[in-house]
């Protein structure tokens, strides 16, 4: 057998393999025998028929079964003979495929790029140093009381953030239409429950008074015999409240699932909320710098096959996210080129560190993750079985722990100077990263 490889740019490669007519012409005999033994041919018992007949009958079809198995081990032969490994499966062209004659294809496909990890050792961290102090659960108590105010007589006009109960009735054209009458309807102003257009008319009214005004729909509204006409409006605040911040005492801790310990437990609790929380901003900060110094240092020629995929999988994400599931409704791809090239650059770097670094799942490490994850889910003990029957949910646990285990093996080598910040800050910059 004969290979020749043909380098393509960069990453790609021909492979054009010739395998010799003898070892074809041998396999379609030996298979041609093996089908006789079995072949129903009228006039003969199974097995009985002379073999040029079979030949006849069945030799199309054999020689095609033949050579498409010849192809596939050839290509792997060839492969491994060159040393090379193909991104996903390589495309094959026939070139020869004739009786009597060597079976010559071609096979193009991309190989991943040579990764020579630069920067991994010494790396210069600036790694933010912080604390959950009093002051921060304070803030963060208020917050929660801010969450679930009492309400109470306003006694002015209605203004943003009041709690407001009104009565309408809706007309197009002067005819009424369904669903646009209520009575006793509360909702928050400028919380954007309700159209802009019917806000700004309840906007600065008191209790016992009635408006009418005019609501526009948007083109894209819910109920197409509404979108984009304009409805007149009448309207009765029979209520207008102002939020009040509820007491502090063992009542409003009810509310948080704390029936003993009072105000003293909600403090304990909601510190180990923040510290936890705060542990995995700080593990994404860190996670987040030692990338980024890593693909700066590391820039990769990237397989446009994985690259692809990647598109796809972040197009199928954002699906996902906005509740569609018809995969013709896929937004562009233009948006989502770099972070996947980023995501590809990413793991083949990740896949080197952990190689470099001669990292192993440990597999205590590994149930423990498996644990973390079904404990997020309602039935926990279901979802561990799930997750171990699943060889594709296991693979992106074990890859996590990898992942994990070489992050912290760069670490532990860096140069990590503290960077002294207050929590805010710090929990500011992960929800925007």
């Amino acid at each position: 057998m004969s290979v020749s490889v043909q380098v393509m740019g960069i990453l790609g490669r021909r492979m054009e393999v010739a395998v010799p007519a003898a070892r074809v012409e041998k396999a379609f005999s030996l298979r041609l025998q093996t089908v006789s033994r079995t072949a129903k041919i009228k006039g003969f018992r199974p097995g009985k028929a002379p073999l040029d007949i079979v030949r006849r009958q069945h030799g199309g079809q054999v020689r095609e079964e033949v050579v498409n198995e010849l192809i596939g081990q050839a290509l792997s032969e060839s492969l491994r003979q060159e040393g090379l490994q193909p991104v996903g499966q390589p495309q094959v062209e026939p070139l020869s495929m004739g009786s009597g004659e060597d079976l010559r294809f071609a096979a193009h496909f991309e190989v991943y790029p040579t990764v020579t990890l630069q920067g991994h050792e010494g790396m210069e961290l600036s790694l933010p140093q912080v604390e959950v102090g009093t002051a921060d659960i304070d803030a963060m108590i208020e917050t929660l009381r801010k969450q679930r105010p009492d309400y109470a007589d306003a006694g002015r006009a209605a203004q943003d953030q009041d709690r407001v109960t009104v009565d309408f009735e809706g007309t197009l054209d002067g005819v009424p239409f369904d669903g646009g009458k209520a009575e006793g309807i509360n909702f928050i102003l400028g919380a954007g429950r309700m159209i802009p257009d019917f806000e700004a008319g309840i906007r600065g009214g008191s209790a016992g008074e009635t408006r009418t005004f005019d609501v526009n729909f948007p083109a894209d509204y819910g109920a197409p015999q509404l979108a984009g006409k304009t409805a007149q409006f009448t309207a009765t605040l029979q209520k207008v409240e102002e939020p009040k911040l509820p007491e502090l005492n063992d009542e409003f801790c009810k509310a948080f699932g704390i029936d003993e310990g009072g105000v003293e437990r909600l403090r304990a609790e909601v510190a180990d909320n923040m510290n936890r929380e705060l542990a995995q901003t700080l593990k994404q900060r860190r996670r987040s710098a030692i990338l980024d110094k890593l693909s700066e240092s590391n820039p990769l020629e990237l397989p446009q096959l994985l690259v692809e995929q990647a598109i796809r999988e972040l197009q199928m994400d954002m699906l996902r996210r906005m509740g569609a599931r018809d995969a013709k409704a896929l937004p562009p791809r233009d948006p989502f080129v770099e972070p996947a090239r980023k995501r590809v650059q990413i793991g083949l770097l990740m896949t080197e560190l952990v190689n470099t670094a001669g990292i192993q799942i440990e597999a205590s490490v590994l149930e423990q993750r498996i644990a973390e994850a079904a404990a997020q889910t309602q039935n926990p003990e279901e979802a561990e079985k799930q997750y171990r029957s699943n060889p594709q949910v296991m693979q992106q646990l074990q890859m996590a722990v990898l992942e994990e285990a070489a992050l912290e093996w760069v670490a532990s080598r860096a140069n990590v100077t503290p960077q002294p910040v207050s929590f805010r800050e710090v929990m500011n910059f992960g929800a925007e990263a």
